[in-house]
């Protein structure tokens, strides 16, 4: 198997590393760089459970071999929380009791963030439409 040394900003820090050409991001996220936050749910990209921004747009970190992520930002569920304090997207869920297990939600709160990014005041179609990707099992 062929191995390429790729470069990713990750929640602000800058890594460089030596992973095999078939690895995924959610595999290097979780076991290379101690990001667990990141779930895997079904593996094939219809749950939402490993959402991750790729330069600003909500990806399947399952779906995205690291490769594709070389030279890119990266930001996971670990990388919203500032200075201990809790992103407005993190306190909402929890304000509003939207937890549950906690399983899907670091998903969820990564597609909101897209959203939210992208359209500051998004219609009720918009929500529906960028979290409808975004399963919960619960």
């Amino acid at each position: 198997m062929s191995r390429q040394i790729i470069s990713m900003k990750v929640n602000g820090f800058q890594h460089r590393l030596e992973v095999p050409a078939n690895k995924r991001l959610i595999d290097v996220l979780r076991s290379d760089l101690a990001l667990t936050g990141t779930k895997e749910g079904c593996g094939v990209g219809v749950c939402g459970a490993c959402t991750v921004l790729l330069d600003g747009r909500a990806v399947s970190a399952c779906l995205t071999f690291a490769f594709a992520a070389n030279g890119a930002e990266i930001q996971t569920i670990e990388g919203l929380a500032q200075g201990g304090e809790l992103h407005p997207l993190q306190t909402a869920f929890v304000e509003k009791g939207g937890l549950q297990c906690g399983y899907c939600t670091p998903g969820q709160i990564m597609a909101a963030k897209a959203l939210l990014d992208e359209i500051p005041a998004p219609s009720v179609a918009e929500i529906k439409h960028a979290m409808m990707g975004n399963l919960c099992r619960c």
